[in-house]
């Protein structure tokens, strides 16, 4: 909606990878700015636990990677077809969105267990954590300038 009137959109429009769709849809690009982070944060927090052994590096970036793969899985449903005119499908995909989300956790955890020896689980879950709750607090100002700017 721009400026009171309803502008439709494409199939192919899809706010996470088409940037004009983006600049109007303002939680599509906070997803993405969050995705982003959560990769970033994923190379660093692997790379910080490389002098911890490979173990612990395995571990993080199990950890990290299952959190990513996650969020990004969640992000694409929820945003698919997003349309903030349709309130109720929105929760309904949140909702499935978050389901698929949990399972896949749950999934690729019980994997990486079964096929990796010497994991390190606090090292795991503490990445797993970072990866969740950093970057949706540092995303917010990240890209405020930009918007300071205009």
């Amino acid at each position: 909606m721009i400026d009171g009137t309803y502008t439709a959109r494409t199939k192919g429009d899809y706010p996470l990878g088409n940037k004009e769709a983006s600049r109007q849809q303002p939680d599509a690009l906070q997803v993405k700015r969050i995705l982003i982070l959560q990769l970033a944060l994923t190379l660093i927090l692997t790379t910080a636990a490389l002098p911890f052994g490979i173990p612990v590096a395995l571990s993080v970036l199990i950890g990290a990677a299952v959190c990513l793969a996650a969020n990004s899985i969640f992000a694409f449903r929820v945003f698919r077809h997003y349309r903030a005119q349709d309130p109720k499908a929105v929760l309904v995909r949140f909702y499935g969105a978050e389901l698929i989300k949990l399972a896949l956790v749950l999934g690729l955890f019980a994997v990486a267990f079964m096929t990796s020896k010497g994991l390190n689980l606090p090292a795991l879950l503490i990445a797993y954590f970072a990866v969740q709750v950093l970057p949706a607090v540092l995303a917010p100002g990240w890209g405020a300038h930009k918007i300071r700017e205009r």
